[in-house]
């Protein structure tokens, strides 16, 4: 049976983790190779953005992921333990004033690559679909 839970500690070493557990659950519910990049990148960027913006690299917060699969959609929730954000707020970075700006690339990458996202808790908890 595949991982549905992982609980990291706010250190941004423990990155590589995440690899493991997206790895693991692909292979056992089978994601299409197509698919499998885009999940990888999303869930590996709201970590780190958790890990870094949220619980601000704190050792002592951490940073939960949870995932369930119904009816042929996958749903991922990362969660953290910091003040929360309005993604309304982060810059677009495709705009030409934000280009060179180290901002919104994450938020950004996983709005594209998932096919719906929502946030949660003021922000603290990112919850990413994906249709398989």
């Amino acid at each position: 049976m595949y991982p549905t839970e992982l609980i990291l500690k706010s250190d941004p070493g423990k990155i590589i983790e995440v690899e493991y557990f997206v790895k693991r659950f692909a292979k056992d519910l089978k994601i299409n190779e197509r698919i499998y990049p885009n999940i990888l990148i999303s869930v590996t960027e709201a970590v780190n953005n958790a890990i870094i913006h949220g619980n601000r690299k704190n050792k002592d917060k951490e940073v939960k992921i949870e995932l369930h699969k119904e009816n042929g959609t996958l749903t991922i929730q990362v969660s953290d333990q910091g003040d929360g954000f309005d993604p309304d707020d982060v810059p677009d970075p495709t705009l030409e004033e934000n280009l060179e700006k180290l901002g919104g690339r994450g938020v950004f990458l996983i709005q594209q690559l998932s096919d719906i996202v929502s946030y949660r808790n003021n922000g603290r908890t990112v919850e990413m679909q994906f249709y398989l």
